[in-house]
């Protein structure tokens, strides 16, 4: 892709500070756009903004809790006011803590669910009337295999990106022709959580390319979905997870 396909556009990122959230932020930044990094961690963040502003572009750092609606709204003025607009939105923030169901507690399954949908309702929303309200924008609502195929131990988390899913359609509904929104569903990626699945896990799974991905691996993906590229995309899913269970 064109090394300047994204140049002039301000994206901002959640979960942005590791794992798939991270390349795309690199991304991005490649690609010519500024990033807003956020992500509850800010001296994480802080470390990834300095690596984009070391490729020329612009970056802010931003700490937050991405499932608390006033830090959600902190985090758009914060976009806003540095920035003046938002070009390109990732929902990429999540958790998935493994636990058999009957021992999830309550707080757990709040906690999962803010994280992986109450959160990226109200940043999508709101963003999504700025951006509407303006000359438009891209989101990539970042989703999971486990919204499309029974994660048992891990339902509440499937539950929830399965929800994301929902919202997407809708919001792409609500919102264009101006905004585009779509999913981002990643399968397994050897990212920092992978370092405590099994070794086997590791090496091979049951898609059909018999193996999870590498982290860059999620890129063209996400730049297609944010870039001009995607024009006629919206309310999609684009399933980036090797043929996970193919037939099944």
């Amino acid at each position: 892709m064109d090394a300047a396909e994204l140049a002039g556009k301000v994206a901002l990122v959640t979960g942005g500070s590791r794992g798939l959230g991270y390349e795309m932020v690199k991304a991005f930044a490649e690609r010519g756009a500024d990033v807003v990094v956020a992500s509850r961690n800010l001296e994480n963040c802080e470390r990834v903004a300095a690596e984009v502003r070391a490729l020329g572009r612009q970056a802010l750092a931003v700490g937050v809790h991405a499932a608390r609606w006033d830090e959600i709204d902190s985090l758009i003025e914060a976009a806003y006011s540095h920035f003046g607009r938002v070009d390109i939105l990732v929902n990429g923030a999540g958790m998935s803590p493994p636990m058999p169901s009957h021992e999830v507690s309550e707080q757990l399954f709040d906690s999962v669910v803010g994280l992986n949908f109450k959160g990226p309702f109200r940043l999508a929303s709101q963003i999504a009337k700025r951006m509407y309200d303006g000359v438009g924008g891209v989101i990539i609502n970042v989703s999971s295999s486990g919204a499309l195929m029974p994660l048992p131990q891990v339902v509440p988390y499937g539950a929830a990106k399965a929800a994301l899913n929902a919202m997407t359609r809708s919001l792409a509904a609500e919102y264009g022709p101006k905004v585009r929104v779509n999913t981002l569903s990643p399968g397994p990626f050897l990212t920092d959580i992978s370092k405590a699945w099994a070794p086997e896990a590791r090496e091979r799974n049951d898609s059909a390319l018999g193996r999870p991905g590498q982290p860059h691996e999620i890129v063209s993906a996400a730049v297609f979905l944010a870039s001009p590229a995607s024009s006629f995309v919206t309310g999609a899913l684009v399933r980036v997870d090797g043929g996970l269970r193919i037939g099944q």
